[in-house]
Parts: C-alpha cells; sequence; structure tokens
C-alpha cells in the first residue's frame, strides 16, 4: 500500500481508519482489517507506523523501494474485505438492505477520498471505499447490522447471510484478535458459548466467562426453556468446564455480593435513605461463595475420569452413587442429613492425581457449603490436612482448573463457623501461597483470589486483629498491583472497603501502604460501574 505524505499530519480511529491531512483536508483514508486502529508514528524517512488491536504493526510508505509486493498487497486487501463493520461504529446509520443497489454502483467513480458506498450482492451488505490515488472502489468490509428493515424497525443484525438479535464482538486478549459472536434471545447461551469457542478454536476454560458476557448483555433475555443437552465430540456428553455453571432459571446472572441481580445506581434497587451510600458494598458481612455448578456434567467426567485413577484410587460403582447422591443434596442445598462415608467417599476421590483431580474438587467445593460436610472436613480432626492437602494445588507451576477450584474451596469454606475458623487459624499458610498465583494469565483464579481476600476481610472485620489486618491488606495492595479483570478489582476494592470500616487504624496502614493512589486509577472506569463508585468510597474512607 503506498501512501503519499506531503502531509500535516495523520490521525488514526475507531472506526479503523488511517487518514492523512494536508492543509486541512483529508487526502488520504486508509481503512485496517482490525476492531480499531490504536496509535501512528511517522519516521525520519516519511513512512507512517501504524499499531491497531488485532496486535499488528504496519507500516506504509510512499517509497517504490520500500513498497510491498503485488502478492502482499492483494493478501491485505484480501482480509480487509473479509473484515466485519458494525454501522454503530462505522457511521453508517440504519441501512435497510432492500433499498441498496447491486455491484454496478461501483461503475460510477467517487467524488472525494474516503468516500464509502454500500452495495448489495448475494444477500450480504458490503462496504467500499473510494481512493482517489488509485481510482477505484477498495472493499472495507460487510456491514453485519443490516436487514431488511432498519435496525431500530426490526432490531435483527445480519452475520453470514443470516439475522441475529445479537453480534458481539469479543476481545479474548489483548493482543490477539476479536471474534464475531452471533446470538438470538431463542438460543441457550450455554451451548452458544460452547458453539463460539469450538468454533474459533478457544480454550474450553473460558465456557463460563462467554456464557456470563452473553446473560449479562442480553440482560437475561430468553425464549422458551434454555437446551442444555448438546453433545461433547470427546466424550459422547454435555462438555465439563471446572467450576462452570447453567444460567439459572431466570436467567439473570446474580450479583455475589447482593444475591440478585447486577446492581445498577439509580435503579431503585436499594432504598434506604438512612443508611450511608458505602453501605452497599461495605461492611460485606457474609463471605461471598462459588454455588453455580451443572451436577450432571461434573458427575459424567467424574466417571470418565474414573478409569484413568490408579487401580487401588479407583471409585466402585456404589461409590459413584454415593457421590451422586451428596452432589444432587449439595446442589439442591437439602439439609437431609449426608454420612461419615460419602464424606469418606470424596475424600477418597480428592486425594486422585493431580492431572485428573478436577471434577472431584468440583465436587468438594459444593459440599463443603454442606453444615455436616464442612464439620467433617474442617474440624480440628481434618482441618490441618484438609488444608494442607489444598495448598499443594496452589503451586504457580500446577494445573489452572486445580488452582482455581482450590482457591474456590477455601471461599467456601467460609459459610459456617466450623469452616471460617478454620480459615481465619490457617490464614497465614493460605494466604502465603494463594498470593503466588497473582501472576496468572487465567481470570478466574483472579476473581477466586480476591474473593478469598474479601471472605478473609470480612472475618477480620468481626474481630480486633490489627496484625491480621495488616496481612490482609498486604495481599490485597499486591493483587491490586497485578490483576486487570474488572470483577476481581471491585471484590478487592470491596475487601479493602471493608478492612477499613471503622478502623482507624486500619486506615492508616492502608495509607502506609500507598493504597489510595494506587486505586485512583478506578474512580474514571465507566462500566461496570459499580467499579468507579466503590472506588470512590474507598477513597472517601481513606
Amino acid at each position: 500500500m503506498i501512501c503519499h505524505l506531503l502531509l500535516d499530519f495523520v490521525t488514526t480511529g475507531e472506526d479503523r481508519s488511517l487518514r492523512i491531512w494536508r492543509s486541512g483536508e483529508c487526502t488520504q483514508t486508509i481503512r485496517l482489517p482490525a476492531q480499531s486502529v490504536w496509535c501512528c508514528c511517522v519516521l525520519d524517512n516519511g513512512d507512517i507506523v501504524v499499531g491497531a488491536s488485532d496486535g499488528i504493526i504496519r507500516v506504509f510508505t510512499e517509497s517504490l523501494e520500500r513498497t510491498a509486493s503485488l502478492e502482499e498487497i492483494q493478501a491485505f486487501e484480501n482480509e480487509l474485505s473479509q473484515a466485519t463493520i458494525d454501522p454503530k461504529t462505522g457511521d453508517l446509520g440504519d441501512i435497510n438492505a432492500e433499498e441498496l443497489p447491486g455491484k454496478e454502483h461501483l461503475n460510477e467513480p467517487g467524488t472525494r477520498e474516503g468516500q464509502t458506498r454500500l452495495i448489495k450482492s448475494d444477500g450480504k451488505v458490503e462496504a467500499y471505499q473510494w481512493s482517489v490515488s488509485e481510482g477505484r472502489w477498495l472493499k472495507i468490509g460487510d456491514v453485519v447490522g443490516s436487514s431488511g428493515a432498519t435496525q431500530q424497525t426490526s432490531g435483527k443484525v445480519l452475520f453470514e447471510g443470516k439475522e441475529y438479535d445479537y453480534v458481539f464482538s469479543i476481545d479474548v486478549n489483548e493482543s490477539g484478535p476479536s471474534y464475531k459472536l452471533p446470538y438470538n434471545i431463542s438460543d441457550d447461551p450455554w451451548l452458544t458459548a460452547y458453539n463460539f469457542l469450538q468454533k474459533n478454536d478457544l480454550n474450553p476454560m473460558f465456557l463460563d466467562q462467554v456464557a456470563k458476557f452473553i446473560i449479562d448483555n442480553t440482560k437475561g433475555q430468553t425464549l422458551g426453556h434454555t437446551n442444555t443437552e448438546y453433545s461433547d465430540p470427546f466424550t459422547g456428553g454435555g462438555r465439563y468446564v471446572p467450576g462452570s455453571s447453567l444460567a439459572s432459571s431466570d436467567g439473570l446472572a446474580a450479583d455475589p455480593f447482593t444475591g440478585a441481580g447486577r446492581y445498577v445506581p439509580g435503579t431503585g434497587a436499594y432504598k434506604s435513605t438512612t443508611a450511608k451510600a458505602e453501605n452497599i458494598y461495605f461492611p460485606k458481612k457474609e463471605p461471598v461463595t462459588f454455588d453455580q455448578a451443572n451436577p450432571a456434567l461434573i458427575l459424567a467426567k467424574l466417571k470418565e475420569l474414573n478409569g484413568s485413577a490408579p487401580e487401588e484410587q479407583q471409585l466402585t460403582e456404589d461409590d459413584l452413587g454415593v457421590l451422586e447422591k451428596m452432589l444432587s443434596l449439595t446442589c439442591n442445598t437439602s439439609m437431609e442429613a449426608l454420612t461419615a462415608h460419602q464424606v469418606q467417599t470424596l475424600w477418597k476421590a480428592v486425594n486422585w492425581p493431580n492431572d485428573i483431580v478436577f471434577p472431584a474438587l468440583d465436587i468438594l467445593r459444593l459440599s463443603i457449603r454442606h453444615p455436616f460436610v464442612n464439620e467433617s472436613f474442617c474440624g480440628e480432626k481434618s482441618g490441618i490436612q484438609l488444608c494442607s492437602h489444598l495448598i499443594k494445588f496452589l503451586n504457580p507451576g500446577g494445573k489452572q482448573a486445580n488452582q482455581m477450584l482450590a482457591l474456590r474451596i477455601f471461599c467456601n469454606c467460609f459459610i459456617h463457623p466450623i469452616g471460617q475458623k478454620l480459615m481465619m487459624s490457617q490464614g497465614d499458610s493460605i494466604m502465603s501461597q494463594a498470593i503466588e498465583l497473582k501472576l496468572s494469565s487465567n481470570k478466574n483464579i483472579h476473581i477466586a483470589l480476591a474473593t478469598l481476600a474479601l471472605n478473609y476481610a470480612v472475618g477480620l472485620h468481626k474481630i480486633n486483629n490489627i496484625e491480621g489486618k495488616a496481612q490482609c491488606l498486604s495481599v490485597i495492595s499486591t493483587v491490586m498491583e497485578v490483576v486487570q479483570d474488572l470483577e476481581a478489582v471491585f471484590r478487592l476494592l470491596v475487601a479493602l472497603g471493608t478492612l477499613i470500616s471503622g478502623d482507624s487504624n486500619a486506615v492508616q496502614l492502608a495509607k502506609s501502604l500507598g493504597v489510595d493512589s494506587q486505586i485512583k486509577k478506578y474512580s474514571s472506569v465507566s462500566e461496570p460501574a459499580k467499579v468507579n463508585e466503590c472506588c470512590r468510597f474507598v477513597l472517601n474512607l481513606l
């Protein structure tokens, strides 16, 4: 691609464009096959270097010596032509596909540099841009937000020739490309998430995350019953992802801090006029637990991996039946009595080899919420043994599924007094090992780590233990430096607010750690609103 560089300045934008300006007029517009163009730099030789959201650096030049080969230019144009354009971000407005002309409209030359023209081709809407220097229309992508009516009247989005209620752009990581996720409100969000991950060859660990993203961004809209009986091509059953869950019957994602839908300021969810605003978030008085699950998938994976266990550790059919009943009762929060035999059978599975133990850990995560199981595992005789066993899974070099589930088990131990007593007595050992996972690349591990810190903050708020608060504040400050996921940040903020609420010594400790300056950046976060709101409340306390 050749740029004509007798210029005054260059700009980049969210419409995927690099624009070259001279004497106040745009003389050349170059679209890139990325979601957004982030930055640009003009080199001493006049070349323009551009960085975009797809993690690729491209160089545009007017020098014939440095111009790419025809094959490379054609490859660039092909990639650009296959891009998708959302009219909401491309300044295209509402589009009625039925009223658009066909390709013959491209026989007419454009009138200015960068002029955009839409045409209908094979049921799709294609966008072309006029290049004055080349004297031709260049395809810059397919418009995904168009149908037989306007978006305002039909609400449908066209993607790959089909209409959908939503087409989301998913950024898996900052350095990789974004992916398109089409979704209809009549679809099962979990099946859609599963198919999306399969299609794009993404890690199945993202299943819970993607499904929750769909639920949150569609406001839980569903039509009819969700279909959870999808087939796992590897096991013949539903795909099992450790710690994942199916949508609740009402389709709404629960907020772990309120037990209801996500809090949105101004919705009237909190109507008390006497309580201080920060009481919405802290001091948090009850521990946060990880409760959601799909028992059928957990049990199916347990049975599948049972054959891989050492012979002396394999479960019998009776053992599997025992765990199935245990799982059913604990997932339904039944207070029906459990037995020592069930606990012993679970402990046997929890001691499986590291590469296959995760479904057993998931059962323990859920079962530990039952009073009898909590007392059995966390009592004086077995509590130290449980902690020592789970701490082994927190090794930074271990399996991420085991790391995440061990953290979640520790969090769920807090739900009953006996478990909370054990967690508080072993807090130093647990947190000193858990903090080693701060550099993990897994968002769910960061959320679990932040939740563990929050539960310790809840426990410490109830007692006068300045030494324990100092350690917890240190953990929060250390983890806050590295986490990027805003849900994890929010939980750390709630933990911080809970620790310092009503305790001037804790406030001074937090200030000495520089926490106030560390969290100020989150006061400007726009979404989710709870992050900046909670951050401001903490700063007021400090």
